[in-house]
Parts: C-alpha cells; sequence; structure tokens
C-alpha cells in the first residue's frame, strides 16, 4: 500500500514526500513542478528544511534504493523505484 504524505511549506507550499531516508529525515519536493526538493528534518521542536539540488535528489533517492535492494524490501523497492522514474526521468 502506498501513502502519501504533504507538508505545507511556508513560502513553497504543499510539498509531496518522495521518500524516507533515515528516521526523522524525508526527502520531499514540491508538488506541482517538482522542481524544488528539500530534506525535512522532524527530530527537533521546530521542522527543518534544507534546499537541495535536483542531482543530490536523484543521489539520495537512489541510495534509498540501493538500500531496499539490498534488504529485499521488494514492494518498497519497487514503490520507490516507481517514484524514481516518475521524478527524475
Amino acid at each position: 500500500m502506498i501513502s502519501e504524505t504533504y507538508l505545507s511549506h511556508p513560502s513553497f507550499g504543499l510539498l509531496f514526500s518522495l521518500c524516507l531516508i533515515e528516521p526523522h529525515r524525508t526527502l520531499y519536493t514540491t508538488l506541482y513542478a517538482q522542481r524544488l526538493f528539500f530534506i525535512v528534518c522532524t527530530d527537533t521542536p521546530e521542522i527543518e528544511f534544507q534546499a537541495v539540488s535536483r542531482n543530490e535528489a536523484r543521489i539520495i533517492v537512489e541510495g534509498r534504493l540501493r538500500t531496499l535492494r539490498r534488504s529485499g524490501t521488494a514492494s518498497a523497492y519497487d514503490q520507490l523505484k516507481t517514484v524514481h522514474q516518475q521524478t527524475f526521468q
């Protein structure tokens, strides 16, 4: 089952979750254009937004794909592979 997560950025509007990087760190992109990417950290009292380039975001997603493939999590891998194709190709 695919779970969609959205977050409101104070300047850029609605963001869409691409993938979990590690606990409390998630990669988001702007919902409509998917041109701006952010790492969102939620382990502090305030949510922190760190802007990253499209290339950095692609590398992060590809690293997560490698991790999922090694761990044998086929369904999560397939879902993220689809997200990768739709976002970066």
